[in-house]
């Protein structure tokens, strides 16, 4: 499972942050860093999820205002 964070749209509501540990707050930037991640394209972060924290990262994406994160499964189909 992955976990996509467009960081251009993200509005720094921080609901992400409340549900995984994966997502920080960056108060200078106004905006969550996903933790460990990859940026595969401007201000897109992209980070495979660990076992076990699959249920905390659909509640990250689920909980986004903007909708700002993604998630798909092992097949490539979004769950979020």
């Amino acid at each position: 499972m992955k976990i996509e964070f467009d960081r251009d749209t993200c509005i720094g509501m921080y609901q992400c942050v409340a549900e995984w540990d994966a997502f920080e707050k960056n108060l200078d930037a106004g905006k969550a860093d996903l933790v460990d991640s990859e940026e595969v394209d401007d201000d897109l972060f992209v980070l495979e999820v660990p076992n076990g924290e699959e249920f905390d990262a659909e509640f990250a994406a689920r909980s986004c205002p903007v909708d700002a994160i993604r998630l798909y499964d092992d097949d490539g189909e979004q769950v979020v």
